[in-house]
Order: C-alpha cells, then structure tokens, then sequence
C-alpha cells in the first residue's frame, strides 16, 4: 500500500513498515503453536516442557550472539530477567491451561492481551492510547470475544480457563516491558537473557508444582526443539521491531494470532463456525482501522508516543 503524501484528506492510510511486517509473521508462525504445545502435553508436565523449549530457545540465540554476550551489562541483566518472568508466567499458565480446554479456546483467552496492553499502560503508566488504536482494540475485542462462540460472553470459567487468562495478563506485561527496554539494550543480549531466564525458572517450579519428570520420548525432544527454535525467532523479531512499532499497534497486529490458530485448527479437522468467521473478519479490520491517522495533533501525538516508547 502506497501512502500519499499530498493527499488534502484528513485522514491517510500509512503503508506497514518492514517492522510490522515481520510481527505479522511471527504472528502467524505463533498462531500455529497451540496445537504442537498441546500435542506436547500428552508426553511432558508444563513447566518441564516450557522450560526445555526455552533451554532450546536460549541456547540457538547464544550460538549465533555469543560474541556480543561478554559484553552484557548489569541493566541488561535486569532487564531481560523482567522480561523473562514475564514469558514464564505467560507461556507456563498458558500450557498449563493446554492439560484442560481445548486449543482454540485457549487461543481465543491468550488474545486477550489485545486490551490488557493499552489497558495495563493507563493502569501502570498513565499513557491513554489514541483515538484510532482505542477503535481498533475495540473491534479486535469485539472480534475475539465472537471468535470463541456463545462460550464467550459467560464468565464461568474452569481452572484452565483461569490459568490461561492469567497468563494473558503476563503476555501484556511482556509486550510493555520489552516495548520499554527495547532501545535502551542491545537485542541480542537481552533475548538470550531472557531466554534462558525463562527456562531456568520453569525448571526451578517443576519440583514445587509436583511435576513428575517425563521419560525420554523423540515426540517431546523434537517438539521442544521445534518451538524452541520458533520462540527464538519471535523472540528476536519482537525485541527488534518494537524498538518501532508502539505496543499498540504492535498489540493490533497481534491479535490476529487466534485467526491464524483457527486456520492451523482447520487444517487439522477443526471447523470455525459462522459466527467465529465474523469475529475473525473484525479482527482484521481493527488492523486496518490502527493504521488510519488522522494530520496534526494526532500524528504528533503518535509520534510522541513512539519516541516514549523506543526510550529516546
């Protein structure tokens, strides 16, 4: 898409950039996550299986960044040690949830970040976000609670459920944090860090949780491996892009996550219904509705936004 700059409109429609790009397609490359992770949990206890998909992970980042890790700083330390409690929390709650409900459905509570984002940096940092993200992130709400049928106006929610909503929370906390770091460090560092901070604390809370440690099986070591080094990728990817993307549109793009479970579901046997397709439609128009802005005050406001949030 072409923007044209000397359009006397009030409103132009931005072309994406290379960086939103790349998250549409770690997007899709995680929407196809949910069933490996629950087909995973037929061989492995959750935290056992998140923290050796994350070994993995950690461990494909350090061989390619090896070079720059001797010059990782303490702030960096931090930093990515945030981020990865934030990742434990969210994908361990998250396959957690996987033992109970269904992929679809756990799809669907996950993406639910979409409005904990802007939701969690009013609550937290004060930043209201604009009027077209606040559109978007309402028609991306509206499209995800209809992606998960009649299921998902009732707040009756199973221990499952609950866990992955929780988890949903964390993925938030994640986006913000790395969305706050992410100028201020280098990449590659950080991604290892957090990385291997992630697996080192889901295998501490394999004894507590009562976890029973899995015997050998060539189903779990190439899973693991698999979503390891995916989770490398979308890792890196986010760390990178969101030094421009803001975590709102970052967010927007993000919630086309479900859609993209829904077609790997499809593909599987799996059949959205009608009213799921309706909701998938709305996601992607929340999409489309983040990247209308209007001139003057809020392009200036926009990029104000992206300055606070690139950390400069």
């Amino acid at each position: 898409m072409t923007s044209v700059n000397s359009s006397p409109t009030p409103l132009r429609f931005s072309r994406f950039s290379k960086a939103e790009c790349v998250l549409v397609l770690i997007t899709m490359v995680w929407g196809g996550t949910f069933l490996l992770v629950q087909h995973a949990m037929t061989v492995s206890g959750p935290m056992f299986f998140v923290g050796l998909r994350f070994a993995a992970a950690a461990a494909i980042v350090a061989l390619f960044s090896w070079r720059h890790l001797r010059n990782l700083t303490l702030f960096e330390l931090k930093a990515g040690t945030f981020i990865g409690v934030a990742i434990m929390l969210g994908y361990g709650l998250q396959t957690v949830g996987l033992q109970t409900i269904p992929s679809s459905q756990s799809a669907f509570i996950t993406a639910l970040y979409v409005p904990f984002v802007p939701l969690l940096q009013w609550l937290v940092l004060g930043r209201r976000p604009g009027l077209m993200p606040s559109i978007g992130i309402m028609l991306a709400f509206t499209g995800l609670m209809l992606l998960s049928g009649p299921s998902g106006a009732a707040l009756n929610f199973s221990p499952g459920e609950i866990a992955t909503l929780i988890s949903a929370i964390a993925i938030a906390a994640e986006i913000i944090l790395i969305s706050t770091y992410a100028g201020q460090v280098d990449v590659r560092r950080v991604t290892v860090v957090q990385l291997a901070a992630t697996s080192v604390l889901s295998f501490l809370l394999v004894v507590p949780t009562g976890e029973a440690l899995p015997d050998f099986s060539w189903t779990l070591l190439v899973t693991a491996l698999g979503l390891g080094a995916a989770s490398a990728a979308i890792q890196v990817a986010m760390n990178w892009a969101q030094k421009s993307v803001s975590p709102t549109r970052a967010t927007l793009i993000y919630a086309g996550e479900p859609v993209w479970a829904g077609i790997v579901g499809r593909i599987a046997g799996e059949r959205l219904p009608a009213i799921a397709l309706v909701g998938a439609g709305l996601i992607v128009a929340a999409v489309i509705v983040s990247e209308l802005k209007t001139k003057g005050k809020v392009d200036v406001e926009v990029d104000g936004a992206l300055e606070n949030d690139s950390g400069n």
